[in-house]
């Protein structure tokens, strides 16, 4: 392994193999085995500590599905020492006098604050009695249920109340998702450049994640089909419809072909859909086509109003129960006040007349976009809430986004939405929605001014 550590044989225990793969997992996390190093051949590690070639097979398993190891074709297993979380591709602060076109927000103005004010006067003239009470999961009465399976319909999906899991947002649904479909252990796909919040969560929960081609429409299928040939993937985690960092849209041929390699290959998926009906040109949700396989995630945070922090999980039937008590164990309920208020606005029309709104509103962002960075290479939707910039030759995202914050302007990295090792390209993404117009404009120009500028940030004062 290396001249200064090597397993204890002493210190194995059964089962032998868990036992041997916890000693190299503690010698490679705490330093003793640098990353990259090349891994004893396991017939010749099962001679030094006299164990079988078959044990020390099984512990190498073990550590390549913790992500500690990783095989090459031809020249042996070697140390894959995790990186260190990513953090999220926004900031996380409030930096006074930043334009901060990091975060993916709606656009939200004077309108909205009013559409708000008036909501809660309305329901404090008369609280009803389950949002003071509501205590238990079943307090999300029929009446939460018919407003979801409305918003539902607008987004392309039909199904029954009893399929439908009400969260606080889209957050809590994946997660609830990624539990029921994939047990420790197990892998997932996912585009290249996917949900900045899927790695990490696939981590903590003991899972491995598979980062598949795009192009310019999106999740390429053979890559897909590619991805299942051992038969250990167990499903789909997918961003089809302009949310995804690229801001692509897979075409109704690709969603046929893509629901074609599930099928065969007995995969469950995970299509998170938050922008929904905002996405006027859209074909039929995946689920549309592999409604028997496909988690539905969508919400209303991304297109009606930040705070609004409501979400609806659809399952198969099969998988109700399961994941009726993943949410329980990890959520228990979503918010009855925030129920009670998106259900009054679904009912009313307020919910589609803020989503038209943001539509239009969005129009006007992209017009400001086009008119400064429209001539440099990059990727959008005219409803997207961003656009996706690939930074010029011999800048990385990280020292783009850097130059770019010492000018007073903050943008995500491609790396942050990475779902494998490699980056393919450096990129960053630039919200639309995030601040004034006036703002938007002043950042895009700085942003033009770093994509004109050499690759090399300025010396710290």
């Amino acid at each position: 392994m290396t001249e200064n550590w090597k397993p204890d044989r002493t210190l194995l225990s059964v089962p032998i193999y868990k036992s041997l793969a916890d000693q190299i997992a503690d010698a490679i996390l705490d330093g003793r085995v640098a990353d990259r190093t090349r891994m004893t051949p396991q017939r010749q590690l099962a001679e030094e500590l006299k164990i079988s070639v078959q044990t020390v097979s099984r512990a190498y398993e073990e550590l390549s599905r913790r992500n500690l190891l990783s095989g090459e074709a031809g020249r042996g297993t070697f140390v894959k020492r995790p990186q260190a979380d990513r953090g999220p591709p926004f900031t996380l602060e409030r930096v006074p006098d930043l334009i901060d076109l990091s975060i993916l927000k709606p656009v939200c103005e004077e309108l909205h604050m009013e559409r708000m004010a008036t909501a809660l006067s309305r329901l404090a003239a008369g609280v009803p009695l389950r949002v003071v009470h509501a205590f238990r999961p079943e307090s999300a009465t029929s009446r939460y249920r018919a407003a979801a399976l409305t918003w539902l319909k607008t987004c392309g999906v039909e199904t029954s109340p009893y399929n439908v899991c009400l969260t606080n947002g889209a957050t809590p649904a994946l997660a609830v998702a990624l539990l029921t479909v994939a047990p420790p252990g197990s892998l997932v796909a996912t585009e290249v450049f996917g949900h900045h919040s899927l790695k990490p969560l696939a981590s903590y929960m003991g899972i491995g994640i598979v980062g598949l081609d795009v192009d310019d429409e999106g999740l390429v299928p053979d890559g897909l089909e590619r991805a299942c040939v051992d038969g250990k993937l167990r499903a789909l985690f997918m961003q089809p419809t302009v949310i995804n960092p690229v801001s692509t849209m897979l075409s109704e041929d690709r969603r046929r072909r893509i629901a074609a390699i599930v099928e065969k290959h007995d995969l469950l998926v995970i299509e998170n859909d938050p922008l929904g009906p905002l996405i006027s040109d859209r074909p039929p949700p995946f689920f549309a086509y592999a409604p028997t396989r496909t988690f539905y995630v969508t919400s209303l945070t991304k297109i009606v109003m930040p705070g609004l922090r409501i979400g609806y999980l659809v399952a198969p039937q099969r998988f109700v129960a399961t994941a009726t008590n993943r949410h329980l164990v990890t959520n228990w309920m979503a918010t009855p006040l925030l129920e009670e208020l998106a259900t009054g606005w679904i009912e009313d029309g307020t919910a589609l007349s803020l989503v038209d709104w943001q539509r239009q509103a969005l129009r006007s962002r992209h017009r400001i976009f086009q008119s400064k960075l429209g001539k440099v290479p990059h990727s959008t939707h005219p409803q997207s809430l961003h656009a996706w910039i690939p930074t010029p030759e011999g800048f990385t995202d990280a020292g783009f986004a850097a130059h770019a914050r010492s000018l007073g302007v903050a943008v995500a990295t491609a790396s942050s939405f990475l779902a494998n090792d490699r980056l393919p390209y450096p990129a960053i993404r630039v919200s639309l929605g995030s601040v004034s117009e006036e703002a938007l404009g002043l950042g895009l120009d700085t942003i033009a001014s770093v994509l004109q500028a050499p690759p090399e940030a300025p010396l710290p004062a």
